[in-house]
Order: C-alpha cells, then sequence, then structure tokens
C-alpha cells in the first residue's frame, strides 16, 4: 500500500465534512429551531393515527357537560383540535387540558354540534383523527301557525272566501317533532306539518291550534291563530265633498278596503295612473294628491287592491270640476256666428242667443244701455220691434260657483219707416194694403208710439214716453266686444241684482 493509500480515508472524511457543512449552512442561515418536545426525536418514528373518545355524542341543549378525549400513544407530541374542519378556537364554557388531550364543553348548547377531530404533531409529521359528530337535540322553540296566501294581523288572520288556503307550522326544533292539529269543529290531525283547505268558507272560521312535541326533549308547544273568512271587499274611493274649482283647488282621492295591509294601484280613464308634479301619491299609495285641478281632471278614476292572491277594483268615480264662464258669444240665430251688430226691420222679431262655456251651465242676464234688466233667459226675444228697441245690449254670463263673471254686447239697429198714427192701417207683421202713406213730416214733428205689453222676454217702456220720428243711431262698437273675467264679490245675494247694481 503506498502513500495514497495511507491519506486516502483521510481526504475521504474531510471531503464528507465539507460537503455536510455546505448542506447545513443554509439552515444555520435561516436559525430554523425545533419543537423542544421534538428535539429528541428522530426521522425514523413515525407518529400513530390518533382517536377521540367522547362521554356521550347524543345530548340534550342544556342538560349535559361532554368530554373529549385525544387517544395517542405518541409522546413529545402537540395536540390541536378540529371543528368543522376549522381548528377550534375555545368559547366561554369550554376547558382544555394542559397536555391538550381532553377538551371539555361545560354546558352543551346547540351551537356545538358537529363533528369534530384532534389533530397530533411530532417530528415534521401530522396525523389527525377520524370526526367524531356531537348531536344535540333541541326545541321546540316558540310555534307559529302561518298561512298561504294571507296577511297575519296578530293572531287573527283575514281570508278571502273561496280561495285555497295553506296552513304550516315555523319552529326550531332537532330532531323532527311530532304535530297535532286541533280544527274549530273539534276534529284533530296528527304527524302533519302543513295542510290545505280549498275553496275555504265562513264554516271554517275559528281558532286553529297545533301542539308541536319533540319527543328527545320532552318539550311541548301550542301555536295557534284565529281565521276570519270574509268576501271579497270592493274598494271605494273617498274625497270631500268640497267645491272644486278649476286652477283654485286641489283634492285627495283615498281608496279605501276591508284590508289594512293591500297594495293599491291607481287608474285614470282605464290606464295605470302615473305620477307627476300634480298627482302625487301617499307612501302606501292609498291616497292620490291632485293638485292645482284643472277642467280635464274629471276622470274617471278608479282603484285596485290586491290581497290573500286575489284583486278588486272599485267603480269609477268623476270629479265635478266647475269652471268659466269662458267667451262669450252672442249669435242671431243658430247657423250664424257670434255677432256684434245686428239690423233688423221695424216691427219684425227679433231673437239673440246667448252662450259661454261654464261648468255648472251658466245663468245669464240680459241688459239693455247697461242700466234695464230684461230677461233672465239664454235666448232674449224682441217683438215686434220697434224704435225703442234699437241700442247697445248686453249679456252677462254667470257661473256662482267659480264667482266669475263675463259678458258680451251687441249694438241692434232698426231699419224701416215709423208706424203710422192711422188706426186703420195694418200692423207691421201684416200686409200692407193702403196705397196712400202720409206724408212725411218735418223732422221736428213726433209721433206717438203704441208699445206691446211688457211679456215674454220683450222689452217694454212707459206708455207716455214720446219717440222721435227719425231716432239717432248709436255708433257701431268697435274692437272686442266682450268683457274680461269680472269676480262676484257677495255670491250670497243676488247674482243678477249684483250685477244690476255695477252697472
Amino acid at each position: 500500500m503506498g502513500p495514497a493509500d495511507v491519506h486516502g480515508p483521510l481526504w475521504t472524511g474531510i471531503l464528507l465534512s465539507a460537503s455536510l457543512l455546505i448542506v447545513w449552512s443554509p439552515l444555520a442561515a435561516a436559525q430554523f429551531t425545533l419543537d423542544p418536545s421534538l428535539q429528541n426525536m428522530t426521522p425514523r418514528e413515525s407518529l400513530a393515527k390518533p382517536n377521540i373518545s367522547v362521554s356521550q355524542s347524543s345530548v340534550i341543549e342544556q342538560r349535559a357537560t361532554v368530554y373529549f378525549s385525544c387517544v395517542t400513544s405518541d409522546v413529545n407530541i402537540t395536540i390541536h383540535w378540529v371543528f368543522n374542519n376549522a381548528f377550534l378556537v375555545l368559547q366561554e364554557g369550554m376547558h382544555l387540558s394542559a397536555d391538550g388531550k381532553t377538551l371539555t364543553i361545560l354546558t352543551v348548547q346547540r351551537k356545538d354540534s358537529g363533528p369534530y377531530q384532534c389533530e397530533v404533531r411530532g417530528f415534521l409529521q401530522v396525523q389527525r383523527s377520524e370526526p367524531t359528530f356531537l348531536d344535540v337535540y333541541y326545541g321546540p322553540d316558540s310555534v307559529q301557525v302561518k298561512l298561504e296566501p294571507g296577511l297575519p294581523s296578530g293572531e287573527v288572520v283575514n281570508v278571502i272566501e273561496n280561495s285555497t288556503v295553506n296552513f304550516w307550522v315555523e319552529t326550531e326544533t332537532h330532531p323532527l317533532p311530532d304535530y297535532s292539529w286541533f280544527f274549530p269543529n273539534g276534529s284533530v290531525s296528527s304527524s302533519i306539518k302543513r295542510f290545505t283547505i280549498n275553496a275555504i268558507s265562513r264554516e271554517h272560521e275559528g281558532l286553529y291550534r297545533c301542539l308541536v312535541s319533540n319527543s328527545v326533549t320532552d318539550l311541548s308547544l301550542v301555536g295557534a291563530v284565529e281565521v276570519r273568512v270574509v268576501g271579497i271587499l270592493k274598494p271605494h274611493i273617498v274625497f270631500p265633498n268640497l267645491t272644486l274649482v278649476e286652477n283654485a283647488s286641489s283634492v285627495s282621492l283615498t281608496c279605501q278596503s276591508g284590508f289594512q295591509e293591500v297594495g293599491v294601484q291607481w287608474f285614470l280613464s282605464s290606464q295605470p295612473l302615473l305620477p307627476s308634479e300634480r298627482l302625487e301619491l301617499s307612501a302606501n299609495n292609498r291616497t292620490l294628491a291632485i293638485h292645482g285641478l284643472r277642467r280635464d281632471d274629471t276622470g274617471p278614476y278608479e282603484c285596485e287592491v290586491w290581497n290573500l292572491g286575489n284583486r278588486a277594483r272599485s267603480d269609477p268615480v268623476r270629479l265635478n270640476i266647475s269652471y268659466g264662464p269662458d267667451q262669450v258669444d252672442i249669435t242671431r240665430d243658430p247657423a250664424s256666428g257670434a255677432v256684434s251688430a245686428v239690423e233688423a226691420g221695424l216691427g219684425s222679431s227679433l231673437t239673440l242667443k246667448c252662450w259661454a262655456e261654464a261648468e255648472p251651465v251658466a245663468e245669464y242676464l240680459w241688459s239693455f244701455e247697461h242700466n234695464a234688466s230684461v230677461s233672465e233667459q239664454e235666448q232674449l226675444v224682441i217683438e215686434p220691434l220697434s224704435w225703442e228697441h234699437q241700442g247697445l245690449y248686453t249679456c252677462t254670463a254667470v257661473n256662482p260657483l267659480t264667482r266669475l263673471t263675463r259678458s258680451a254686447l251687441v249694438l241692434v239697429t232698426v231699419v224701416g219707416w215709423p208706424k203710422p198714427v192711422n188706426d186703420n192701417v195694418p200692423g207691421v207683421q201684416e200686409q200692407v194694403r193702403a196705397k196712400k202713406m202720409l206724408p212725411p213730416v218735418s223732422p221736428e214733428h213726433f209721433y206717438e208710439i203704441d208699445l206691446p205689453s211688457a211679456t215674454g222676454g220683450s222689452c217694454s217702456r212707459d206708455p207716455g214716453k214720446v219717440l222721435p220720428m227719425y231716432p239717432s243711431v248709436p255708433p257701431r262698437p268697435k274692437g272686442n266686444m266682450e268683457s274680461n273675467y269680472q269676480v262676484l264679490v257677495n255670491p250670497e245675494s243676488s247674482i243678477y241684482s249684483h250685477i244690476s247694481s255695477q252697472a
């Protein structure tokens, strides 16, 4: 053996030491430390899978204490507990032993129900037990009997006659309870959570009770509901009994129904009503407010309610909105348009008609020369025409509800020869047979004219009044002959005497 052989093992050891130093240097730089309890373990030892033992796996809420033990033969280990696949955070009423092997739940709650596991950790090894389930029984809690469809109000529920009604029970309990129903007619039904009554009638009215029993917890509770069967209560619209005037009034319409909790929809002219600046709905849609009424806001208005799966709509209502009078027109006959001046023959018949758009229908007052009231009718008939009928006639339209008046003027001109004084001369309405007429006289000569009696809306005068043969004709009016609005300041008095007194 040469010198190389003598130093061979020495160089091999040196190289091995250098290799180990290179491998462990990064670990030393990271300052890696082991759990002191694991420093004496060697990698050759493997951890065994732990098991859990529990004092009782099924318990009643608030009536038991449960102990979980993590069973393992390994030493120098740490133990962690897992609940519902997450590391357990100790809550109030839980206790963990010093070595971590025993978990105690002092007073079990329903929230403690679920799978538990223990996990052991050794040198670079982890083992977790199979889950052990803790079942916690509880309830029943408060019992509520409910109906569908239905809107309970306290312990009383209104249902629509002939509708289908489903009854069921809501409660918190484990395990599933037993149900016993006690019906108003004295019958009893068991082991059902739900039942249905088709075409419910007034015979089904009364108190329905359900006994919910938990055979494990030995607890029982009763829920009850009183059922009232009502007909389909058709809603109706209510609004104040006020005089509604265009541009001067607001009004509120209320949809009234026999149910307190209903959905409400408004309709205008059979179309769903959309709110606007003038049409305002309350929070529950029960009240519709209309601001600044216009004449076209009359409606019809309807409201529809729904509840318990049924719908019903009110009868339509219309609003009486007063307006006008609008422009006053005076016509000579139905076929003619508005006139401001007319001519008619002496002794003939003249009919003038006055009309103005208004709600309610306007009342009319005819006056002559602004001071003499001659008619209180829509139509003025003057016959036979005489010279004294010539002049300005005013028709005033009056609306006592809006307290507005409006008027128009017409100039009447009489044309033709005056009636002779000779009583043998036929009247102007008859065919004139006389061949010789009285010669004309000077303008200063006057005739006394026999006037018809003041009846039937015709004009009258003092029989002793003398008119000139050729009376002067008032000039034709120029411009607009129709007046602006005037307001009745004292609507309680006679509107006609008021207007006349203002002339």
